[in-house]
């Protein structure tokens, strides 16, 4: 028998871990961002870029966990990751560079919370971005193309994260 949420053993958690999404606006991108941080627990989803779609394109693909999964847009990424930082959050973007760590060698610290950088659809995360981060890791991939849609990369990178943290 399929159990549905409300049958299912899933223990509700939240883990210290801020998804900063830079430039991403493609609206059911953003939706499934939200289900995405609903499904694993993200203390926080900040949208940073100067057109944030937040329409009813966006609300039907997010399934309303946008009423859930505590928010916030702004339009300068540089300055909230700056500001993340100073927090004592852990930069982590998720890019494939000449740098970049795969994801599945990478050891999350368990005592320090967690700022996951993900990039626009096209040209993923900025250089400034980049610059500003502590660490780059990257999907390892296996077939010809070298990237995958934004939101599956976070997923990936969000059940490797939380399954270390667990």
């Amino acid at each position: 028998m399929q159990l549905d949420y409300y049958s299912s053993k899933f223990q509700k958690r939240q883990f210290p871990i801020t998804i900063v999404s830079e430039n991403v606006a493609n609206a059911p991108n953003i939706g499934s961002l939200f289900r995405t941080a609903d499904a694993f627990g993200i203390e926080q989803l900040i949208l940073c870029g100067s057109h944030i779609p937040m329409g009813r394109k966006m609300s039907k693909t997010s399934r309303s966990t946008e009423k859930s999964v505590p928010f916030e847009i702004h339009e300068n990424s540089d300055q909230v990751i700056s500001d993340l930082k100073s927090k004592g959050y852990l930069i982590i973007a998720l890019e494939i560079t000449s740098n970049s760590i795969a994801l599945s060698e990478f050891k999350f610290n368990l005592n320090q919370p967690i700022a996951l950088i993900i990039g626009d659809e096209k040209f993923g995360v900025s250089e400034s971005c980049l610059q500003l981060c502590d660490h780059v890791v990257h999907i390892e991939m296996f077939g010809q193309n070298s990237s995958m849609n934004v939101v599956q990369a976070t997923s990936v990178t969000l059940y490797e994260i939380t399954k270390q943290l667990n």
